[in-house]
């Protein structure tokens, strides 16, 4: 008997999902930024929580998460009271955020905007909730440089992002940093296998003046 797509995405895809987050090299690139965010923070697509282990809480003061999949809630929940780091958890796309313009020191966001519908709205509403000076930390996947590889990658995406919550595989990151506004110091390279899977992007981004 094939699997209903309520139970799919309600109970296998979000452990799924932390499993695959969780592998060794992406937890490599998390911990090159997240250790960097301090102050007021959001966290954008927060999850099941696998971020809150890298933050230094002697620097955060509060953090904020949002995720549109509910579902992933009580993953992230249960790691929040396990490490001790209160999370306010808001479902909630971050394409609209219900924050005032500078509100907040960091925003982090990690393997999230290959499955936000609008990254680039979702980009620009970060920037305009980052206080003057604040910082975007970023890590995610997208558009590999070399060609073969982002021809797999457009070839594998109809199929991919069915089975993977709306992941997309050729999201031009750089490209979208820059027409949000932001200026970004940013490090890109295959961290693992299949190189159609594992281009990323990691690094730091403030508004550009």
């Amino acid at each position: 008997m094939p699997l209903s797509p309520y139970w799919y995405d309600r109970y296998l895809l979000p452990r799924l999902l932390d499993f695959a987050c969780g592998l060794a090299p992406i937890a490599r690139q998390r911990r090159k930024v997240i250790p960097l965010a301090a102050g007021r923070l959001l966290e954008i697509g927060i999850g099941t929580g696998l971020n809150l282990a890298f933050y230094d809480r002697s620097k955060v003061e509060k953090v904020i998460g949002v995720d549109p999949a509910a579902e992933m809630h009580p993953i992230a929940r249960r790691r929040s009271q396990q490490l001790g780091l209160p999370v306010e958890l808001l479902r909630l796309s971050a394409e609209q955020l219900p924050a005032k313009s500078g509100s907040f020191d960091t925003v982090t966001c990690t393997y999230s905007l290959c499955s936000i519908s609008n990254p680039s709205e979702a980009l620009r509403e970060m920037r305009r909730v980052l206080k003057p000076g604040g910082k975007l930390l970023f890590a995610e996947h997208g558009l590999a440089p070399d060609e073969p590889v982002a021809r797999w990658q457009a070839r594998l995406e109809p199929y991919w992002s069915r089975i993977a919550g709306g992941c997309h595989l050729t999201r031009d990151i750089p490209r979208l940093l820059a027409e949000a506004g932001f200026s970004a110091d940013m490090e890109a390279g295959y961290v693992a296998w299949p190189r159609s899977l594992a281009y990323n992007f990691v690094g730091t981004a403030t508004a550009a003046t």
